[in-house]
């Protein structure tokens, strides 16, 4: 059995992709003593996901099914501290904690994870959404790492409500990220080698991460979506398995980088894939790098898999919320990717609070 993941334990010479990633590596130990960490306050927190300029009905309906933390996603004019200080307020004044504000721009970057033109401006641009984070208060942000998109090979019914369909097989799998659409058989033109997605990472996240330290900030990195080892040409090799993962952590080599672990991404790949279930990273990587939770359940893995609810898929999702009350979570747990009911947003959140309450509960009754 693997031992839980240790921060202080670095693997310099596995981590590092070449002497001047080694180098890098080592500064960056160096100076970890000066990074900052915000801590949280104790226990699991329930999380909604909420426009950045919220109706009286959405803070109403948050009041009503007692979700005080929410994760929102903000709009180009509200991308400033500024910006994100008026989204907090709007929400603290109805006794609302906003967790974390996206900003889609750099959520995810082919020019960052592919090494395309425009990589260090968007790198840069990074950094300054990390700055106008800080200056707002918001301490934590999740991160993708992804080439060419999420895919899906399109909707299907379940239960009645419309879900996302993956098949490996299907003609019509396609890979999207905002208004860009990816396609087989090569999304850029070309095949990527493993060596080259691992190198732009590196280069990323060694200019990200003292940032992230300087203003306090954590930075969750999603899994790729699907984690099918190459799409498209691009290979998905950091994020889609638990070995990625633990080397991924040891060349950040700061305590401001982590994970935002995504249940269904995991369930997607299964075990066979991923190397671990979403319970066994959990109690892996515990608390000290697992900083947000993505709450949700697939029909099946790989090959082919339906996005379904939360008590009808193959996994069961009370083996995460046991480990993260044993590992003492602090971070957010949030309804992610719901089959689309009838009211929409109102009653996907409604059933997936109520289902996550309920689970929480028995945890906490169990101790």
């Amino acid at each position: 059995m693997d031992r839980p993941f240790d921060p202080r334990r670095r693997e310099f010479g596995k981590a590092a992709l070449g002497g001047a990633l080694g180098a890098a590596a080592l500064l960056a130990a160096k100076s970890e003593s000066f990074a900052k960490v915000q801590r949280n306050s104790p226990g699991i927190k329930l999380c909604g996901q909420f426009p950045a300029q919220p109706t009286d009905n959405d803070l109403l309906f948050l009041k009503q099914v007692g979700v005080e933390y929410v994760s929102v996603a903000s709009t180009p004019d509200l991308r400033s501290a500024e910006g994100f200080l008026q989204i907090k307020k709007r929400y603290a004044d109805a006794g609302i904690t906003v967790w974390n504000i996206g900003n889609s721009d750099v959520h995810n970057m082919p020019e960052v994870t592919l090494n395309l033109p425009g990589r260090d401006q968007k790198i840069e641009e990074y950094k300054n959404y990390l700055r106008n984070l800080g200056k707002a208060g918001i301490y934590y942000t999740t991160y993708a790492h992804m080439g060419n998109g999420i895919w899906s090979s399109g909707r299907v019914d379940v239960r009645g409500a419309s879900a996302r369909e993956f098949d490996l097989d299907s003609p019509n799998k396609e890979g999207r990220w905002g208004t860009e659409i990816f396609r087989e058989p090569l999304s850029h033109g070309r095949v990527f080698t493993p060596e080259e997605i691992w190198e732009n990472y590196a280069y990323f996240i060694k200019q990200v991460a003292p940032v992230a330290e300087e203003q306090g900030i954590r930075i969750g990195i999603h899994p790729d979506d699907p984690p099918v080892p190459v799409l498209a040409g691009v290979p998905r090799c950091i994020f889609s398995n638990f070995e990625g993962y633990k080397r991924a952590m040891e060349i950040a080599n700061s305590p401001n980088v982590g994970i935002c672990l995504c249940c269904g991404t995991w369930l997607e790949g299964g075990r066979k894939l991923t190397g671990k279930d979403p319970e066994e990273m959990i109690r892996y990587f515990g608390a000290e790098k697992i900083w947000k939770i993505h709450f949700r359940n697939v029909s099946a893995p790989l090959p082919h898999f339906v996005e379904t609810f939360m008590d009808n898929g193959y996994y069961d999702m009370w083996k995460i919320m046991k480990a993260l009350h044993d590992v003492g979570f602090d971070g957010i747990i949030i309804l992610d990717h719901s089959p689309i009911m009838v009211g929409e947003t109102y009653s996907q959140t409604a059933y997936g609070v109520a289902y996550m309450k309920a689970l929480l509960t028995r945890a906490r009754a169990e101790g």
